[in-house]
């Protein structure tokens, strides 16, 4: 085979074979095939597509580009859960040791953020000594050890799918639903799962945020997961407004240790019972979500949610006493209030500038090698539908770094539409997959 015959071939709008697309992966990883090659059939597959064959085929190859881990020895169905981003979306801390508390054993290999969304493990990474860097030997003795498991990608998963992603980056190939659902089912499959929920974000804090892209790639990647005889469910939720009132990594754990506790905000909690109840069923530990629901409900009120997740941080070298005195996570310098202009209801959040904002403030990360501040973001006292009064408190920011604070803080306003009427929210999941 040569990589200019398969890159015209799909130039010119055909099919690629299950041994092309195999080829060109193996190329990639073995240096066969030149980056430059690839970023032309990327570009390619941006404006041609692919069919459902071709997008399996390369989710598969991309998978057995790297190590497959063998979770067979552990016994008990395996389940993860994956979210497409958003902002304040911290439920795979909550929902990891409610499933574990629930029977379900739950190896999660997660990602880190990238411009105006959070990831997990930037949010594990705020609690003093919590290591994400674990070797697949010990990624497997934790799951044992604790049910769950949180760890970063490894050299040993996916290479394929690193290589690409930092290719799609660089050519403006990022927003295909077929290299989309290619590259986060082949990094999730590799882990050892049996079964994956799937959280697809869709509303203007979402990578895509018309519902119809979110479906379609909510679809994409349960039909590639069944075809490579995976469970597979998919929730379609909506990122028009945060999730929770926190945005920021150790901010974000505060709000998870409280929904643990029974104390976060109702959307968080709700949606984080929900995804737990779908692995729940998923890993045959309940036979209807009504049943994994109240079981899902009984881990938090019994305090065993909350002991999986201590044990958690413990056993990945984490200071356990961080869960039961949050105040022990980093801390901003200031505190900067941001005040109502009028009374009346809140209409809208928008989801992006918020994120934007506490970005700027360094809760995010403009470049993948960007610092990434633990302590600052913002927490709101409001949300959509809440009434508020003029110079009420809408939110506050933690900050250190002040040189970008009043940017940030003239987003945050932005954000928020203040009206006459009250609006209702929308409910939160839009649809089930």
């Amino acid at each position: 085979m040569r990589a200019v015959d398969i890159i015209r071939k799909k130039r010119d709008g055909h099919a690629l074979s299950v041994p092309e697309i195999g080829w060109m992966v193996a190329g990639l990883v073995s240096g066969e095939v030149a980056d430059y090659q690839w970023s032309a059939l990327l570009m390619a597959i941006v404006w041609r597509g692919m069919d459902a064959t071709e997008t399996t085929a390369l989710t598969d190859a991309m998978m057995r580009s790297g190590s497959v881990v063998d979770l067979s020895a552990t016994p008990g169905l395996k389940v993860d859960k994956h979210s497409t981003g958003g902002v304040g979306d911290k439920t795979s801390l909550i929902l990891a040791p409610i499933a574990a508390a629930a029977g379900v054993l739950v190896p999660m290999v997660s990602g880190r953020g990238l411009g105006h969304t959070g990831g997990t493990l930037d949010k594990l990474e705020s609690i003093p000594g919590f290591n994400v860097h674990l070797d697949l030997e010990r990624y497997k003795q934790v799951l044992e050890e604790c049910g769950l498991v949180l760890i970063g990608q490894t050299a040993e998963i996916a290479p394929a799918d690193k290589h690409l992603y930092a290719l799609r980056d660089a050519t403006a190939t990022v927003e295909s639903i077929p290299l989309l659902a290619s590259s986060i089912m082949s990094k999730k499959l590799a882990e050892g799962i049996d079964g994956l929920v799937l959280d697809v974000k869709t509303g203007n804090g979402a990578f895509l945020e018309r519902l119809e892209d979110s479906r379609t790639l909510a679809e994409t990647m349960c039909a590639i997961g069944r075809s490579l005889g995976k469970r597979i469910r998919a929730v379609i939720s909506r990122m028009d407004q945060p999730l929770g009132c926190a945005v920021g990594n150790a901010l974000e754990v505060v709000e998870s240790i409280a929904c643990l506790r029974g104390e976060g905000p109702s959307d968080l909690v709700n949606l984080s019972v929900e995804l737990a109840a779908e692995m729940v069923v998923l890993a045959e530990q309940a036979a209807t979500l009504a049943e994994a629901r109240a079981l899902c409900h009984r881990t938090i009120a019994d305090g065993s949610a909350l002991a999986r997740f201590r044990k958690l941080v413990a056993v990945q070298g984490g200071d356990p006493r961080a869960v039961d005195d949050p105040g022990r996570l980093p801390k901003a310098q200031r505190l900067v209030e941001v005040l109502s202009p009028r009374s009346g209801y809140v209409q809208s959040l928008a989801a992006w500038p918020i994120g934007q904002a506490t970005m700027l403030l360094g809760a995010g990360r403009a470049r993948v090698d960007s610092v990434v501040d633990p302590a600052v973001g913002l927490v709101l006292d409001k949300k959509v539908g809440d009434p508020v009064e003029a110079g009420e408190r809408l939110g506050t920011v933690h900050v250190n770094d002040e040189s970008r604070l009043a940017q940030a803080v003239a987003m945050i306003h932005d954000a928020v539409t203040i009206g006459d009427l009250r609006l209702e929210p929308d409910s939160l999941i839009v649809e089930r997959i």
